[in-house]
């Protein structure tokens, strides 16, 4: 395929348009595509896709533009292993298990924007599964529990506190 404009270089940029619904298709060399200015979004440097996963991960430190070292952020450092959030952040896997407690502020908004939720709703083994639906359980009536007492409703809250003893008495008769 051949250049739309100059009819002489291959076509090597193809560009759709969607505008009011009308679609317009063009077929541009890269010499022709520049000079249009439909090479300007790829040539850019603050829109690489590591700047863009950069963003998902960490939003508040987006430097779009910006020369890097021009922000510096406090780093915090996990006390078992030693990995900081910039780590993190690069290679997208963190140390360990305590680095989920030493970050959890700024992983949350991280994992509910992939996940669409901070809790696991998946599948649970089966040998496990029972006493941990009753653990959960227990935690989200704690939750109702603090919930009632803050609004002042302490026979709900009694209500509560009852069922969670029930729950927990289940869970220490388990072998």
């Amino acid at each position: 395929m051949t250049c739309d404009r100059c009819k002489k270089r291959p076509a090597t940029v193809h560009v759709t348009k969607i505008i009011n619904g009308q679609k317009t298709e063009m077929h541009l060399c890269e010499e022709c595509a520049r000079q249009t200015g439909q090479l300007e979004f790829f040539s850019v440097p603050q829109f690489s896709f590591h700047n863009v996963l950069q963003g998902l991960f960490d939003p508040e430190s987006a430097t779009v533009g910006l020369p890097s070292g021009t922000i510096s952020t406090p780093t915090r450092k996990c006390r078992t292993c030693g990995i900081d959030f910039s780590d993190f952040r690069r290679t997208g896997f963190l140390g360990c298990s305590n680095c989920y407690s030493e970050f959890q502020g700024r992983l949350e908004p991280v994992i509910r924007r992939i996940h669409g939720s901070t809790r696991h709703v998946g599948k649970v083994p089966a040998r496990t599964g029972g006493a941990l639906k009753v653990r959960k359980e227990i935690e989200d009536l704690r939750r109702q529990l603090e919930a009632a007492i803050a609004r002042e409703e302490y026979e709900k809250a009694a209500q509560l506190r009852d069922k969670i003893k029930a729950l927990q008495g289940k869970l220490d008769d388990r072998p």
